[in-house]
């Protein structure tokens, strides 16, 4: 956060040397008031384009073996510019590295960790743990401590669902 703080100062600062060199450059016809707004302007582009490409740096970070499931776009009303190119503020990622396929009573189970990731000033990443009938596409979350089913929130999906393809061979 700190960094980006940063970032945010030093664009600022070379936008407004940019429109300092233009006033120059112009003998001084250009409005004075011209360089704290190439300024303003630097540093909101710099914000705009971190908001942007987060999405983006998330995933290149991630390793190989991962695959997007879903993706959340968001509009805010102090982000007019969202409401012209909705800006991605969540993404959910299942790992193939970690799916565990066990057969049970004529059924093929499929264990994995779903992990989603969400923006806000410091990033937040949620794991939930989930066992998927693959047969019956029932996905049933796991208690993070005893790994027991949460029965009460069990669903189906649908059979076009990214998860159930991504999950199960």
């Amino acid at each position: 956060m700190i960094w980006h703080l940063i970032a945010a100062i030093f664009a600022g600062l070379a936008a407004a040397g940019i429109g300092l060199i233009l006033r120059t450059l112009s003998a001084k016809r250009l409005p004075s008031w011209i360089v704290p707004v190439f300024g303003g302007l630097g540093m909101l582009g710099y914000q705009v384009h971190v908001e942007y490409t987060w999405f983006e740096h998330k995933q290149a970070q991630l390793p190989e073996t991962t695959t997007v499931i879903s993706s959340d776009t968001e509009t805010a009303v102090w982000r007019p510019w969202t409401f012209a190119i909705p800006m991605t503020t969540k993404f959910s990622v299942v790992d193939s590295e970690n799916i565990r396929l066990i057969e049970q009573d004529d059924a093929l189970l499929a264990e994995f960790i779903l992990y989603q990731f969400e923006r806000h000033y410091t990033d937040i990443i949620i794991t939930q743990p989930y066992l998927l009938n693959c047969d019956s596409r029932e996905l049933v979350p796991l208690n993070k401590e005893s790994r027991e089913p949460i029965l009460e929130e069990i669903r189906t999906l649908r059979e076009t669902s990214p998860l159930l393809n991504s999950v199960c061979p």
